[in-house]
């Protein structure tokens, strides 16, 4: 895999785990830190490593239309797996606020990114195309 690929890899890694540390510290959930994040962050982990399966993310990890597949599958496995191999809640509250904030989270960073580099583009000289004979 490229560094790119790896990048994003470690991104949306990073994105699952902001939005569980997150929601943990606005419902002040007490106990273990690091064992009841990882518990809660678990079946979004997996759902987000089943949707870099989905989507092939290797091939185009930093496009917005992979980032919507990595999206939609990381919800999705990730409520399903929270409820019924976790054993927790999924209350429809919750269930907007992880869908939302996922997607904020998980296309919002390559959208940036593809702003970001647009305007780099933007920014910099055209090349002259070599003539035609």
């Amino acid at each position: 895999m490229t560094r790119r690929t790896w990048a994003a890899l470690a991104i949306d890694v990073v994105a699952v785990v902001l939005f569980v540390a997150i929601g943990r510290r606005s419902h002040d959930e007490s106990g273990s830190v690091v064992a009841g994040a990882l518990g809660v962050a678990a079946p979004f982990l997996i759902g987000a490593a089943a949707g870099w399966l989905v989507a092939r993310a290797w091939r185009r990890p930093m496009a917005v239309a992979t980032g919507g597949r990595i999206w939609a599958t990381t919800v999705i496995v990730g409520l399903v797996l929270r409820r019924t191999v976790f054993d927790r809640g999924v209350a429809f509250a919750f269930v907007i606020v992880a869908t939302i904030t996922l997607a904020i989270f998980v296309i919002g960073w390559r959208l940036a990114a593809q702003q970001i580099n647009g305007r780099r583009g933007a920014s910099e000289p055209k090349r002259s195309e070599p003539a035609r004979r």
